[in-house]
């Protein structure tokens, strides 16, 4: 080859290569574009997904004043008797709640789940109040939770036998007295009297025959004398009144108690004169405590999302309970898990893939949300490796690790505004919402509260209490505290069994 035929095929490849070079760049810078294309554009989903859960969730003071006044009138509706009320405000016979004068040995059963207990407490009077207490925990097999209703109160009389026999001598029974129990049932009850109800379904994994339409304090007391145990149930209550009347024990100031843990409940104090359907004679103590069983709570103000709709629709009881799916801690992991995957589905959240793990319903529990809500390091690591854990995605970014937490911010805070509205709404129906015209001094509320959510979740629980204090006003609120009552059903249903002992005249 000659010396210009070289040069010229050399030239030639330079060219190629240069040319080679050139679309390589255009083609990487092309890529580039693209991927930022693709890059901005899952962007602008996932911010148009977010934007639609903050609109659709939205809680503005208005909207929960209004949610509060709904409230009230269902409340009222109920109190009359009327079939179509949400709101069942049972009346629960408990006209005397504990004083502090309390004194003797009690003992109380709570019966709400899987697990029951049996406690016992000795009351010292208004000086040494409660002087020891004990209680024991125990596990309830679950043949016994769809066996037959014999079975089940036998092994709860049992129980409570060997639990009465390691009596010590600190606590004192007079000579001459029956024991006495406050019996804490946290099932449906068509309650007939302070100490009688008939039990209108089982709930909560139970299917036990022959005891639907029973008298479950009959029940146990059958149980109790063929193990030859010579007590007397005084006392038939739910958790919440339960709550209540621990809590008034505590400080006499308690006029309400809010159950928020699994489920949600309130009980108030009402004027025995504001109750229409109450017909019997009125109570010494003018008072009656009322059962809301608020969780039925359903109001077109309600702010539902598609989220809470679809949640509804395959729960096991669609159109029942919609507050309670709202604020409980139940429902609240759920909700998150929801708007999650649809931000996988819509927006690529994690990745091409969405985890499957996260198409699981309840996977993502509250206490789950809770310990990612809380995580306040710098690069959000407790919550990447819940995401973890629970989702299955073993890398995420620092992005989506602040959206999870956001998801997390919106769903707890609804939650918690519409749990206030809903105290708030109480509070209103008892006149005690705002200063007394007539320039009187405001009296001092007390709300008693219990449930894990209440204890365990502060984002939550601080947001509730802020946004009560912002429903109230600034002179109002300055009344108002709210307390926590950890475990008080327990020690709440002893004290409901001596306020209403059959020795409380004789004393």
């Amino acid at each position: 080859m000659g010396k210009a035929a070289a040069v010229g095929t050399a030239v030639v490849v330079c060219a190629a290569v240069g040319t080679a070079v050139v679309l390589g760049r255009r083609r990487r810078r092309r890529d580039a574009e693209l991927l930022g294309a693709a890059e901005a554009e899952r962007k602008k989903k996932v911010a148009a997904v977010i934007e639609e859960v903050e609109r659709t969730l939205a809680t503005p003071t208005a909207l929960l004043r209004g949610i509060s006044d709904a409230l009230v009138l269902e409340m009222e509706r109920g109190l009359r008797g009327d079939i179509h009320s949400q709101l069942k405000m049972l009346i629960s016979y408990v006209d005397n709640l504990p004083t502090g004068d309390e004194h003797g040995l009690f003992y109380a059963l709570d019966l709400g789940g899987t697990n029951f207990r049996v406690l016992r407490v000795q009351l010292g009077g208004r000086e040494k109040r409660v002087v020891k207490q004990q209680y024991e925990e125990v596990s309830i097999p679950p043949h016994l939770m769809i066996g037959t209703s014999l079975e089940l109160f036998d092994f709860i009389a049992a129980v409570l036998a060997k639990f009465v026999d390691t009596e010590g001598d600190e606590y004192h029974l007079p000579v001459g007295r029956q024991r006495e129990l406050g019996f804490t049932f946290s099932f449906p009850v068509n309650q007939l009297s302070i100490s009688s109800g008939t039990l209108i379904k089982w709930t909560k994994g139970f299917s036990i025959n022959g005891t639907v339409g029973e008298d479950v304090v009959a029940e146990l007391s059958k149980a109790m004398e063929r193990q030859g145990l010579d007590m007397k149930v005084t006392a038939l209550v739910n958790d919440t009144v339960g709550t209540l009347a621990g809590g008034r024990y505590m400080d006499n100031d308690v006029v309400a108690a809010v159950i928020l843990g699994t489920g949600t409940n309130a009980a108030y104090v009402e004027h025995a004169n504001a109750i229409p359907k109450w017909t019997g004679l009125l109570p010494k103590s003018g008072n009656m405590v009322i059962n809301t069983e608020w969780g039925s709570f359903k109001s077109d103000k309600l702010p539902l999302s598609e989220y809470d709709k679809a949640l509804d629709f395959e729960s096991l009881n669609p159109g029942e309970q919609i507050y309670e799916k709202l604020i409980s801690g139940m429902y609240l992991g759920e909700i998150v898990r929801r708007i999650l995957l649809k931000l996988a589905h819509d927006a690529a959240l994690f990745g091409d893939v969405v985890p499957a793990k996260l198409e699981l319903p309840f996977v993502l529990r509250t206490p789950d949300m809770s310990a990612m809500h809380h995580d306040a390091s710098h690069d959000l690591k407790i919550l990447g490796s819940k995401l973890k854990d629970i989702v299955g995605v073993a890398d995420t970014s620092l992005e989506v690790r602040y959206i999870t937490r956001h998801i997390c911010d919106i769903v707890a805070e609804r939650g918690a505004r519409l749990a206030a509205a809903g105290i708030y709404g109480i509070l209103k129906k008892l006149g005690r919402d705002k200063v007394p015209a007539d320039g009187s001094p405001m009296p001092r509320t007390v709300v008693a509260l219990d449930g894990g959510l209440y204890e365990h979740y502060k984002k939550f629980s601080s947001c509730l209490e802020a946004t009560l204090s912002d429903l109230l006003g600034e002179e109002a609120s300055s009344s108002l505290v709210a307390k926590l009552a950890n475990d008080g059903s327990g020690i709440g249903a002893a004290l409901l069994a001596a306020s209403h002992s059959q020795y409380a005249e004789v004393d």
